[in-house]
């Protein structure tokens, strides 16, 4: 612990706790509002409990030619399952918004409203938003400049 460094034991108490703010990010050139501006989507950050969900859902066994058994996570799967579960505005479980692409499903909306690029630059947001685009080592090396 540096001189500068204090314990302080309530910082920790839940009711202390700064909570991370939804967050409002353009998405796509595609969706504007009556004035012409690109209308921002919002996405909130997931639970843990969210994210172990997301997960479990993405894992698979696989058994090699010898009857070996591997587990294999499916990426894609979960950067939209984590797109689809942060996403606040517009309400992807919509009904109505759902069938205006004829799709269903959360995941399927998302891939039918966004191009390739957008929703790979859609999901890279919400890793930022979550804090998997930052290591640990990296937080240490900011707080001590």
């Amino acid at each position: 612990m540096t001189k500068t460094e204090t314990r302080t034991f309530n910082a920790f108490l839940k009711t202390n706790k700064i909570e991370k703010q939804n967050e409002f990010i353009p998405v796509s050139e595609s969706f504007k509002d009556e004035d012409g501006n690109t209308i921002r989507w919002e996405v909130r950050q997931l639970t843990n409990d969210e994210m172990k969900s997301i997960k479990k859902s993405c894992v698979k066994q696989v058994k090699d030619k010898r009857g070996s058994v591997s587990v294999e996570t499916d990426t894609d799967k979960m950067l939209c399952l984590m797109a689809a579960t942060s996403t606040v505005y517009p309400d992807l479980k919509n009904a109505e918004l759902q069938g205006s692409y004829g799709v269903m499903g959360e995941v399927a909306l998302l891939e039918a409203m966004l191009s390739a690029g957008e929703l790979m630059n859609f999901q890279q947001e919400i890793n930022r938003i979550n804090g998997f685009d930052v290591s640990l080592e990296d937080k240490v090396d900011e707080a001590k400049n």
